[in-house]
């Protein structure tokens, strides 16, 4: 399998600072800083990039899982919200919460349920983040 990377650049302190986040084949590109981290400034954050990945590989994951079982999804949508929470040990990824909505022929919900809890179990960027936030999931279909 290919190893991933992207890079990052920092210029100036924490908070007066700034910086851009770039992923390795350039498909994106953002600026970041400590107010679009910590406050609501513009820009992007490493949470947003975790969110994003985190979604992307919940929703291929989730796809597999139907079409494996016999019902090949015509979408899934999936929004992770990542909580960066202040803990004793400093700023901590504490929670993501998984939402997906799924556009699926012929299948019932308990079905789609279980299927849902198993790829979100299943996901590499779920077992990744699992040991260190709690992951919940709301799935629904369309």
């Amino acid at each position: 399998m290919p190893i991933r990377s992207s890079s990052a650049r920092w210029q100036g302190t924490l908070t007066e600072g700034s910086g851009t986040i770039r992923t390795g084949k350039g498909g994106f590109e953002g600026n970041y800083s400590f107010k679009s981290r910590f406050e609501e400034g513009e820009g992007t954050n490493p949470e947003e990039l975790i969110a994003a990945a985190h979604a992307g590989c919940f929703s291929m994951a989730f796809s597999k899982a139907l079409s494996d079982a016999g019902f090949p999804p015509t979408s899934v949508e999936t929004t992770a919200s990542v909580h960066l929470d202040k803990t004793d040990a400093g700023m901590t990824v504490t929670r993501i919460d998984l939402d997906t909505v799924g556009t699926v022929p012929g299948i019932d919900d308990a079905q789609f349920q279980s299927l849902a809890i198993g790829a979100k179990e299943n996901c590499p960027i779920s077992r990744l983040l699992s040991p260190g936030a709690a992951i919940s999931l709301n799935a629904k279909l369309s």
